[in-house]
């Protein structure tokens, strides 16, 4: 993991946000593949991970039936429970 860091360190700004893109995309891709209409998942947020209930998956969101209500959750907010 160190030697992570200091790759990261030495990136400039620029290849940073293509790195980010990256990883952001690949947490998307895990996340289709592991989710289901009607499974449970879990929604993770800064300081919280709410569970929830998969209702629809859309393009690049899903429809998650948490807390008595219905929210479109980007897929790399998701985790399946």
């Amino acid at each position: 993991m160190q030697n992570l860091t200091d790759t990261l360190m030495g990136l400039t700004i620029s290849e940073l946000t293509q790195v980010q893109e990256t990883i952001m995309q690949i947490k998307t891709m895990k996340a289709k593949s592991t989710l289901t209409v009607g499974g449970n998942c879990v929604v993770v947020q800064k300081t919280k991970r709410t569970p929830g209930v998969i209702e629809k998956l859309n393009q690049t969101r899903a429809v998650v039936s948490m807390l008595g209500r219905k929210y479109t959750v980007p897929f790399s907010m998701l985790e399946a429970a």
